[in-house]
């Protein structure tokens, strides 16, 4: 029946009033105790804090190590390289305008898959020793650019 809904006996508390008086029940210290550290205003201690005891994070033995990942190249065959121009300066930009390359913020390596017909500077943030070979047999000149590090994912 909607006429006799009723809220649940002990749902609306009332608010705490802290020092006003022995009679509140929060009087005095204010449920505070008797001096000490925890007693004064900001007072306590850190989170791991087991006074002055070894804390139990320093007596447990550690285990295992910290991964840091390292970057993943976009690969690049050195004989797809053929469709520019000779002369013409490669960088990880042209490569992902001529859709050789999917991501934009990535690193690329070439590789020494196929041959170069006419010299191209090339940049890249890494290139295989075949590639490096091939490039400078061809009289073009390999660049490698500064790889960002790492980050988390």
């Amino acid at each position: 029946m909607l006429s006799r809904l009723k809220r649940p006996k002990g749902i609306i508390k009332r608010k705490k009033r802290v020092g006003r008086g022995r009679g509140s029940g929060h009087g005095k210290t204010s449920g505070k105790g008797e001096k000490g550290q925890n007693a004064r205003a900001s007072g306590g201690v850190r989170p791991g804090f087991e006074g002055g005891q070894m804390p139990l994070i320093r007596r447990v033995p550690k285990r295992g190590f910290t991964f840091t990942p390292k970057p993943k190249y976009e690969i690049v065959a050195l004989g797809s390289l053929n469709r520019f121009d000779a002369g013409t300066e490669v960088t990880p930009e042209l490569l992902k305008e001529a859709r050789l390359v999917d991501k934009k913020n990535i690193h690329v390596k070439i590789l020494g898959d196929g041959d170069l017909k006419h010299p191209l500077n090339i940049k890249a943030h890494a290139f295989s020793r075949s590639a490096l070979e091939k490039i400078k047999k061809a009289g073009g000149t390999a660049n490698t650019l500064k790889p960002a590090l790492p980050t988390k994912s």
